[in-house]
């Protein structure tokens, strides 16, 4: 395992060298929370399907292939799925905006009321999302190293924070594209060939397995529908996927280079489920789906080879892990802090700069790890993380910028009504039932709908504003340099 260790070892060092580097760069509120808006078609794809391609698409993908065969693609499918609607339909628009979080795009199509909800709703989400991303390094240190689990997520989770304290967005773009080079290499190069090969053969794999493991449907309508309400719907709102298309450097970019990475996850999904599929042919009994690619990675590969491939699992952790971080304190200091401390940012006027939200991002990371090690259910912290942001905030996201109609008042009860049943009707069915998002969302635009047309239309000004924006003629927020003893 020597040449393995010193893989991971050596991919590790990278990452912390990465964040060193992006410091020297991030010199300003926009460069520190979105890359200075300046991200080219290559660079944008790389980090788009990093973000999107974490522990769960990965890990929980090849764990979805052996339990239901190639129909396991489908969650990582509606995914890609989600990714090409936001990048064709919305990209573009969201893009011209220039805000830095999808509560401040309320602020902006309402009139300035939506906020602070909203902005509770999605950091929550996006805290939850970094939990279960952070969780999953006890997996992965846990075949390389047999290491205590609370010790992997402190040892896993310190590296992710410490490189995305350091240069923020700079860094974490830099790191995302080394772990999509990693994970397209890990994943698609070596170990999908090495598993199939292993397992006979795609004719072996067909002799050895049920007719159902190659049914496109094996996995039930329900559960796919369920998967495009949760993660293609997802895709479209969160605030760790908004900040990404905030990096591009113009609306073309944003549009097609969302699209090439919408179609590289499509790909990617296709791939699990087939690893996943040939690990059934080889370990038909394995206590657990999920430890299916660790068990493959473990007894299949070389040495050299299984280090590589482990250290693209790990990328596809931190990928997501610090997407999510940065998300996450974006919001809490943007959209909650610096509401309650009463302190509202005007056109050409920053009143935080890099130092204030290097410190969000710190404090945040250490919430992210001591919440990671106290959980110990991965499905069921992401799936609270998604009912909540579909739940709550998908209707009024969506209904500003498709309704001209919609009201600030009718964003605020679809916020509430849509988050309070959810939360209401996941303690009562369950955490992992469907019926909390089905009538979640449903409660969402009811209230939406109704409120809005009771209440008075939103202002001309505002409207006219938001107009301006959208086309790409609003102001830009505008950011001072820092200067470089902070």
């Amino acid at each position: 395992m020597a040449v393995d260790y010193t893989v991971i070892v050596v991919y590790l060092a990278g990452m912390l060298a990465m964040g060193w580097w992006g410091m020297r760069r991030a010199k300003s509120k926009s460069e520190f929370l979105v890359a200075g808006r300046r991200l080219g078609p290559a660079m944008y794809s790389g980090t788009m399907a990093a973000i999107v391609l974490g522990g769960a698409s990965t890990i929980g993908g090849v764990g979805l292939g052996y339990q239901y065969g190639l129909s396991g693609a489908w969650m990582v499918f509606t995914i890609g799925l989600g990714l090409l609607a936001l990048s064709i339909f919305f990209s573009a628009r969201i893009a011209r905006l220039k805000v830095y979080t999808v509560s401040e795009m309320l602020d902006l199509r309402y009139g300035g009321r939506a906020g602070l909800i909203s902005g509770v709703v999605m950091w929550a989400y996006t805290l939850m999302l970094a939990v279960t991303s952070t969780i999953a390094y006890a997996t992965i240190f846990d075949v390389l190293f047999d290491m205590n689990r609370t010790l992997a997520i402190v040892i896993g989770g310190s590296i992710v924070v410490a490189y995305s304290t350091l240069g923020g967005m700079w860094s974490i773009t830099l790191t995302d594209m080394v772990q999509f080079v990693v994970k397209t290499i890990g994943v698609l190069l070596l170990l999908l060939p090495i598993a199939v090969v292993k397992a006979g053969g795609f004719s072996e794999m067909k002799a050895k397995l049920p007719t159902e493991y190659f049914d496109p449907l094996g996995i039930g309508g329900e559960t796919i529908f369920t998967y495009v309400l949760i993660y293609t719907f997802g895709m479209l709102i969160g605030q760790d996927i908004w900040q990404r298309v905030f990096t591009a450097r113009s609306d073309k970019t944003a549009k097609w280079g969302g699209t090439v990475a919408g179609t590289y996850c499509l790909v990617y999904a296709l791939a699990g489920a087939v690893i996943g599929t040939a690990a059934k042919v080889m370990y038909p009994k394995l206590p657990s789906a999920d430890t299916a690619f660790a068990t493959i990675v473990k007894d299949e590969l070389p040495v050299g080879v299984r280090g590589l491939v482990l250290a693209a699992a790990l990328a596809a952790v931190m990928s997501t892990s610090s997407g999510a971080l940065i998300a996450c304190a974006t919001v809490a200091n943007n959209d909650i802090w610096s509401r309650l401390r009463g302190v509202v940012r005007r056109d050409g006027e920053e009143h935080d700069e890099v130092k204030g939200n290097r410190v969000f991002i710190l404090v945040m990371g250490v919430a992210v790890i001591c919440t990671a090690i106290a959980l110990n259910n991965v499905v069921e912290a992401l799936t609270v993380a998604y009912n909540l942001l579909v739940g709550g905030l998908l209707v009024p996201i969506l209904g500003g910028l498709l309704w001209k109609r919609g009201t600030a008042a009718g964003a605020l009860a679809s916020v509430v009504v849509g988050g309070l049943a959810v939360i209401g009707l996941m303690a009562g069915y369950g955490i992992l039932a469907n019926e909390p998002v089905y009538y979640g969302l449903l409660s969402s635009l009811v209230a939406y709908l109704v409120v809005s047309l009771a209440t008075k239309p939103t202002e001309a000004a505002v409207l006219a504003a938001w107009r301006e924006r959208l086309a790409g003629r609003g102001t830009e927020p505008q950011s001072e340099p820092v200067p470089a003893h902070q």
